[in-house]
């Protein structure tokens, strides 16, 4: 049990990783490329890299009821497709470094659903936690007003943090869905296959009725760079996948959600700073938000 449990503890930091190294990537390509052509190319990439070694590996019998294929449905609706419309469209925004703390917030929304809905254990360290990352979240919101460009409005600023709390709220609804798919016995490449699937048929006919399904050359830089965060991110996502199977909700998401500390670490190292402005307030302020989501999830294996 104990070698179980460190083994999710350490894909759950390994997932980390791979969400921040995405992250920076995204940043890097948007900064002169599309948000749409982002999310676009990533998804067919994890679809690519997915669906087909889940559709020979586990052929004919892919474990699929309708239980957990509707719990796969809603999660790749809610996480894969308007939870990464949010993220990216906020690194856009207002960076890598500040968007991600704030969707770390989604760990309030995973540990309160699981609670609720899955009867994982609640302690008084989860309500200390989500003091940490109310405070963090907040402390950075004022940070991004405070180094907005002079003729960028408070209210713009406003509006720019909405995508990264609007990604918090719909990456904090997807684990539940996925623990839910998972338990049903469906597995895991399955259940991913499930998700991207209907994450990409769903994103490619918004933009079809929008008479643009993607707009970026596929041989521009910023298909590189779309490519290599769809390669990352499926990783990140098969690890976070093994680690949800592997240990509870309350556990998993709050090592991945430390992820904003790796994002602000490869920001420094690699992004210049007209990119991706780095200051000590945005640096506490993560920390803030990292201890919470860590101080959350209740204590030991459940």
């Amino acid at each position: 049990m104990e070698s179980l449990y460190l083994t999710g503890i350490a894909l759950s930091a390994f997932a980390a990783f791979l969400i921040a190294l995405q992250n920076i990537l995204v940043r890097i390509a948007t900064d002169t490329g599309d948000v749409g052509d982002a999310v676009v190319v990533v998804m067919g990439t994890n679809a690519l890299l997915i669906v087909p070694p889940a559709a020979v590996l586990y052929y004919p019998a892919y474990e699929l009821s309708w239980l957990s294929a509707g719990a796969f449905i809603a999660a790749g609706l809610a996480g894969l497709t308007m939870g990464r419309i949010c993220l990216y469209g906020g690194i856009k925004a207002i960076g890598a470094s500040r968007t991600t703390p704030v969707v770390s917030a989604s760990a309030v929304v995973s540990a309160v659903l699981a609670i609720w809905i899955l009867d994982e254990s609640v302690t008084v360290r989860h309500g200390i936690g989500i003091g940490f990352i109310v405070i963090g979240v907040a402390i950075i919101s004022w940070v991004t007003a405070a180094d907005s460009e002079p003729d960028v409005s408070l209210r713009e600023t406003g509006r720019s943090l909405l995508l990264p709390l609007g990604a918090a709220f719909f990456v904090g609804i997807e684990p539940i869905f996925v623990r839910i798919g998972l338990d049903a016995g469906t597995p895991i490449l399955v259940g991913l296959a499930a998700m991207m699937l209907t994450a990409f048929a769903g994103y490619i006919g918004y933009r079809r009725l929008r008479n643009r399904v993607i707009t970026t050359s596929p041989w521009s830089p910023q298909m590189r760079w779309y490519v290599a965060a769809g390669v990352t991110s499926a990783g990140g996502l098969i690890a976070y996948f093994t680690a949800l199977e592997t240990v509870p909700v309350v556990i998993a998401i709050p090592i991945i959600q430390t992820a904003p500390l790796l994002v602000i670490v490869l920001s420094i190292a690699f992004l210049p700073r007209q990119l991706e402005r780095v200051t000590w307030r945005l640096v506490a302020a993560a920390v803030i938000v990292v201890v919470g989501v860590i101080v959350e999830p209740a204590e030991g294996p459940l």
